[in-house]
């Protein structure tokens, strides 16, 4: 199951680039492929705002 971001996010590109799969496509807010995320959490890990969270 993949991750989600929500509005919260201020599109810094913290979890970009912390994302081993490139599953992160820049936007306002990010987002995240479903197809392409393989639920590690690094990008979780990683965000400043906690706007990202499984699905």
């Amino acid at each position: 199951m993949a991750h989600v971001i929500s509005d919260a996010c201020i599109a810094c590109g913290t979890c970009k680039d912390a994302c081993p799969v490139g599953a992160i496509k820049e936007g306002t807010p990010y987002t995240i492929d479903a197809g392409t995320c393989v639920d590690c959490g690094a990008c979780a890990g990683e965000c400043p705002t906690s706007a990202i969270a499984p699905a």
